[in-house]
């Protein structure tokens, strides 16, 4: 195994040891989801919400475990492979904090769960810019629309823009931790905005090209 996927391993062994640890002390239903604002908007049985992530995790390392064998490009990938397993590791650690913080709600804390959220989503985004600068074009990783796929020019300046809009949106998504009331936005219209003219830029590229 990679040492990416044995990370992966070991957080999803940690995760199942604190949920049965921590099992006895959990509420019949437990709060599961917050709205914008903070407040819980969403419950789960106690059996569901104590082990609905770390059956989550194990369903996403096999797909990362996957993407790289069965990819028709699979070659490319190898060509930023290290990249990609630093991002799922990233993300791995990312939903491991979202559970930790989800276990220390139901057992009473108190805390804006919407700011401590923004570092991490402020972390991810900023690295998805790096992958992108330095993913080759494949079928699961990156800026997949039918421009990039069906042009190695236009996936490569695609992912150009992209990498520097998503790091940008990872530094304003880090800026809205000094305004609580509006950090919700800074993250949706950042990542939004960066996705939706990725979109429209590689098509217009792809316009260009067939010209």
């Amino acid at each position: 195994m990679r040492k990416s996927e044995i990370t992966i391993l070991g957080i999803i062994l940690i995760s199942f040891i604190i949920g049965i640890y921590f099992y006895a002390q959990m509420p019949s239903m437990m709060a599961s989801h917050w709205n914008a604002r903070g407040q819980v908007d969403g419950y789960m049985s106690k059996f569901w919400g104590v082990f609905l992530m770390p059956l989550t995790l194990i369903g996403l390392l096999i797909l990362f475990i996957l993407i790289p064998r069965i990819d028709p490009l699979k070659e490319n990938i190898r060509k930023f492979r290290k990249y990609f397993d630093v991002f799922i590791v990233l993300i791995t650690i990312f939903l491991f904090y979202v559970y930790c913080l989800t276990l220390l709600w139901n057992m009473g804390k108190r805390f804006d769960m919407g700011i401590l959220m923004m570092p991490a989503l402020g972390i991810i985004f900023y690295y998805a810019g790096i992958l992108m600068e330095n993913a080759k074009r494949n079928w699961f990783i990156g800026i997949r629309t039918p421009w990039t796929l069906s042009s190695e020019n236009v996936w490569n300046k695609t992912h150009k823009v992209g990498s520097k809009l998503f790091k940008i949106a990872g530094i304003i998504t880090f800026i809205g931790i000094l305004f609580p009331q509006y950090a919700i936005f800074f993250v949706l219209i950042s990542a939004i905005s960066a996705s939706i003219y990725t979109i429209v830029y590689s098509y217009l590229e792809y316009r260009k090209e067939i010209r």
